[in-house]
């Protein structure tokens, strides 16, 4: 995410001396009117501000460890380019309007990058609560990710076909199974847990009776857990 930062700078820096470069190398007199007159610097204070607010934003957004946290900041970059957009049409307004008082410009500026700052401040709000859900979410549908991963590691591994069909009986059973946990269902959790270390034994051992009653075994914990997820929905 740093290298697309740097990137992002460039693009931004670009953008503010293109910026500048249209407010001070241009002729002093414009139209015969003067383009300092008016609310210019109202102007150009509120858009360099606007610029500034943005790149805080972007850096924000950026900062994100991996591809899923940056696409939940990615409204977080809509909205401040969004609010500079505005500023800069506001603001640029501002600048030209010839003898327009100081605090009309400042009171249109400040409405704007005040609208603008409660946009990215939802923003930031709805990507923290998004994540925090997806984690949430994560967490709960771990346990029977993990059961379908190790259930699926022994069928590839079973030595002989009556093992394999237990544990495939086993996998088929985890597939069909509730996704979502609770902590309410921490103590049969832990027996299914139990009883797939001990089908994991018998793979190792080869041992296609033991490996069949504790299938059968493991089958009839996953239908009891799938009825108490239905009882506590």
């Amino acid at each position: 995410m740093k290298k697309s930062f740097k990137l992002y700078i460039i693009c931004w820096a670009i953008m503010l001396a293109l910026f500048n470069a249209v407010c001070f190398i241009t002729p002093n007199e414009a139209a015969g009117l003067s383009k300092f007159g008016g609310a210019f610097f109202v102007g150009y204070i509120f858009i360099t501000v606007a610029f500034v607010g943005q790149l805080v934003c972007a850096y924000i957004a950026f900062k994100a460890e991996d591809l899923e946290k940056l696409f939940y900041n990615l409204p977080l970059i809509t909205v401040s380019y969004s609010g500079l957009i505005l500023t800069l049409l506001l603001g640029g307004a501002a600048m030209v309007i010839p003898n327009l008082p100081n605090w009309v410009g400042a009171v249109a500026c400040l409405f704007i990058l005040g609208l603008y700052a409660v946009a990215v401040i939802k923003a930031i709000a709805a990507a923290k609560a998004v994540a925090s859900v997806d984690k949430k979410i994560s967490r709960q549908t771990g346990f029977i990710k993990n059961l379908t991963l190790a259930a699926d590691h022994l069928v590839s591994h079973a030595q002989s076909e009556e093992v394999q069909r237990a544990c495939k009986k086993v996998l088929e059973a985890v597939r069909y199974s509730d996704p979502m946990s609770s902590i309410r269902l921490q103590e049969i959790e832990e027996r299914i847990t139990t009883e797939m270390q001990q089908l994991r034994e018998t793979v190792e051992n080869n041992d296609a009776e033991i490996a069949s009653t504790v299938a059968e075994e493991l089958i009839a914990l996953l239908e009891d857990r799938n009825r108490q997820c239905k009882a506590f929905k």
